[in-house]
């Protein structure tokens, strides 16, 4: 289970404690996804997830208020009781007294924002997803081709490295070397980072240490990258068969979600930064509806019904 401090929450939405007296700086959050509490203001608890934020908009907030001071006392310590991650009022609504007392009584985070209730929601949960999602460590290199994020793949001292230091010449940016972090932020979508210990740097056999960002300038970097395509270096096998059509993709899984991996045999002579960013500009426009394979075997057909 990843966490990440309700601090950093405050911090990032500039948000407002309303009840002083709760101590956040130990908080932390653990679930991605939030919750508008209208069924169990109403009394119904069943299935209900107190990890999660509790957002309070104006419909539940006029709910509340349209109660009598006792019921409203009663609704709000039957749900701050169950202990509550934190509880965010919306629209910059102000808390009603019992509110803030039994935040106070359960030690419950009580915050204020002066976002639109669905406004907040999305940036919350995109927020959240991002910093609560599965990760692993990947070696490998990653950088953003065209816009296409290609994870280069392979053992060590293959050259992962040194195709990386090309591509950033030939005006590409660079995002990590040698070690990868890999969060899955959907069932589609792969975001790749450095550790900020070795964040942009390249090492590079018989030469050393070198500083990317120093030395190609804040143009050549960039801090996270989706992660589009896989390519796999590898020696040169004689007895392996290798695709030279590309009619079928071969895939990846990587945390759940299957990335399109391409293995590319490796000898003298063949120019790896190239190879890598036709294999980009291919992925894209494959993307985009076109497929050079797919075409070209259909003319091929067509050629052979017409002789």
């Amino acid at each position: 289970m990843y966490t990440v401090a309700l601090s950093e929450m405050i911090k990032e939405f500039n948000l407002v404690l309303l009840a002083s007296n709760v101590d956040t700086s130990d908080s932390l959050l653990t679930h991605p996804d939030i919750n508008r509490p209208a069924l169990q203001l109403a009394g119904f608890y069943d299935y209900f997830d107190a990890d999660r934020i509790q957002i309070i908009g104006l419909v539940e907030y006029t709910y509340l208020q349209k109660m009598s001071v006792e019921e409203r006392c009663g609704t709000l310590r039957r749900l701050l009781s169950h202990q509550v991650s934190c509880m965010v009022l919306c629209r910059g609504l102000a808390p009603f007294p019992e509110m803030i007392d039994f935040a106070e009584e359960f030690k419950v985070p009580l915050l204020g924002s002066p976002d639109s209730t669905t406004d907040f929601m999305g940036e919350v949960i995109r927020w959240l997803k991002v910093h609560l999602a599965p990760r692993i460590t990947l070696h490998g290199v990653l950088v953003d081709i065209y816009g296409e994020g290609v994870l280069i793949m392979g053992e060590s001292g293959i050259g992962k490295s040194e195709t990386a230091l090309e591509l950033i010449k030939r005006g590409h940016r660079f995002v990590a070397d040698d070690a990868v972090e890999v969060k899955r932020v959907s069932h589609q979508t792969l975001i790749g980072s450095c550790p900020e210990l070795i964040r942009y740097f390249i090492e590079l056999r018989g030469i050393g240490i070198i500083d990317v960002k120093q030395m190609f300038g804040v143009e050549s970097i960039k801090a996270t990258q989706s992660i589009d395509l896989i390519i796999k270096l590898e020696f040169w096998d004689k007895k392996k068969k290798y695709d030279r059509l590309g009619l079928r993709e071969e895939f990846l899984d990587i945390l759940g979600n299957n990335i399109v991996c391409h293995s590319i045999p490796i000898r003298p002579g063949r120019n790896t930064a190239i190879i890598c960013e036709s294999a980009a500009i291919n992925h894209r426009q494959k993307k985009m509806g076109y497929n050079a394979a797919k075409i070209l075997n259909e003319r091929v057909i067509s050629n052979m019904t017409v002789e």
